[in-house]
């Protein structure tokens, strides 16, 4: 999920010492905003659209091949009467769900993935690979265009962890902070944490990339200009493992991003990312002075 750059305070992008005492800030700049929406719609279409192709062989591999009568690390599938997913040697019953659901007409099928959560809704490989590959040349080109935002130094200072910040203490602490919702509050609340930074880093500069990378090796059209990519991956097959499992990631982020946003104030954290003025969380002892300041873009 895309990140967000801090408020826009100053050039230098270091708060400024009364921002804490501000009620509204200028927190997210308008390249950072399109690109939140435009990365929010290209993820779901990618992510339902990729589950249409998983359809189309539900089963996932290491190495250079991978056919029916080879050993799946994973696999989605169902028996006469049920569904299941099986991960080695654990398998979890699935019945309704995976492998073995009922559409909206009474039917029973054994998809992997129900229609509501692919894209196209019907079976439909080649569209699914329409729509996936249209949408990647967003993904790739907004990953890009960010990756040369953020090196140019807009908001990069604040998005890379100091090293005093992971610190076991200093880390530990706001893993607790996390768990009793205690969320910062004035200055505090200007600046990621570390959590945050990590996080954020690990999706826009590692599975970002691994995404990109290893799409391109599946491709067969790379066979013969970028053979070397697929060597890279351990084979086709690998990295069609490597690319599913970053998919997943992404999902865990994407759930975690939006349960984070609902305890924090949704409609404070939403209209920031759509207007990019944010309303600062004053500590419950203050109560902050209405001053509405002047717009720095």
């Amino acid at each position: 999920m895309p990140v967000s750059e801090q408020p826009q305070v100053r050039r230098d992008n270091q708060p400024r010492p009364d921002d804490s005492a501000r009620e509204i800030v200028k927190r997210h700049r308008w390249p950072v905003r399109v690109w939140h929406w435009v990365n929010t719609l290209t993820v779901f279409v990618m992510l339902m659209s990729g589950l249409m192709i998983f359809n189309a062989h539900p089963r996932l591999y290491w190495g250079q091949y991978g056919a029916n009568q080879d050993y799946a690390w994973l696999e989605i599938g169902s028996t006469a009467s049920s569904g299941y997913l099986r991960v080695g040697s654990l398998t979890i019953p699935t019945t309704g769900v995976l492998g073995h659901w009922t559409d909206g007409n009474g039917r029973v099928n054994r998809r992997a993935f129900p229609g509501w959560a692919t894209i196209p809704s019907t079976y439909s490989l080649s569209a699914g690979r329409r729509w996936h590959l249209a949408f990647a040349w967003v993904l790739a080109i907004g990953a890009i265009a960010y990756w040369i935002y953020l090196l140019a130094g807009k908001g990069r200072r604040r998005l890379f962890p100091r090293r005093a910040e992971l610190r076991p203490g200093h880390v530990w602490r706001e893993v607790k902070d996390h768990a009793r919702l205690r969320f910062p509050t004035g200055a505090a609340a200007l600046d990621y944490n570390v959590l945050q930074k990590v996080s954020y880093v690990g999706v826009i500069f590692v599975l970002l990339p691994l995404l990109i990378l290893t799409g391109l090796a599946m491709s067969p059209g790379m066979n013969a200009a970028w053979g070397w990519l697929i060597d890279i991956f351990g084979g086709r097959q690998s990295a069609r493992s490597i690319h599913f499992i970053c998919a997943f990631l992404i999902t865990f982020f994407i759930l975690i991003h939006l349960i984070m946003v609902v305890l924090a104030g949704p409609l404070n954290e939403i209209r920031s990312m759509i207007t990019g003025w944010y309303r600062v969380p004053q500590p419950k002892h203050q109560v902050a002075a209405p001053e509405a300041p002047e717009p720095v873009e």
